[in-house]
């Protein structure tokens, strides 16, 4: 069976993101959507939280599973014999840093091979970052993210809208 992980902070899933994921299971026999605890970033939701987002999301798509990890990516891999890592790449501005995590990784597991895909020209704009920085000023993001996470944002940012 071929795995791939699709690794993220996803805080929060976009229809980027499900993109990337629909195009993958094209691909693989499973996919696991896998929500890093990231020390790192300050994010909006919980872990839990995005981990129960991102389930919900792919809970209707066959063969993808949603799970949450902690520690080096290329460790999780192998703990769930999985064969590839998926990136997403919006833009060449992605590229850069994306080509240096896949070496990295390369260099600590030469048997985990990484797969970039792109998404649909649709999404090339789109980034957690900024459906956060929208729905934090009050603006609908319902074009940008599944309903549930519309919603979640939502609940996230009430009463703090800004003039």
């Amino acid at each position: 069976m071929r795995t791939a992980i699709y690794p993220g902070s996803f805080d929060p899933l976009t229809n980027g993101h499900l993109d990337v994921i629909q195009r993958a299971v094209k691909l693989f026999d499973r996919v696991i959507v896998a929500v890093a605890k990231n020390d790192g970033k300050q994010p909006l939701f919980t872990l839990d939280e995005r981990f129960a987002l991102v389930k919900k999301a792919v809970k209707h798509l066959p063969n993808v599973e949603a799970d949450a990890f902690d520690g080096l990516l290329v460790e999780y891999v192998v703990s769930r014999k999985a064969q590839a890592i998926v990136r997403g790449l919006r833009a060449v501005s992605d590229f850069e840093f994306e080509f240096q995590l896949a070496l990295m990784n390369r260099k600590l597991n030469e048997n985990v091979e990484t797969i970039f895909m792109m998404p649909k020209e649709t999404y090339t704009f789109l980034s957690s970052r900024l459906v956060k920085e929208i729905a934090r000023l009050g603006g609908d993001v319902g074009a940008f993210v599944p309903a549930h996470v519309q919603n979640a944002l939502a609940k996230k940012f009430a009463g703090t809208k800004r003039s």
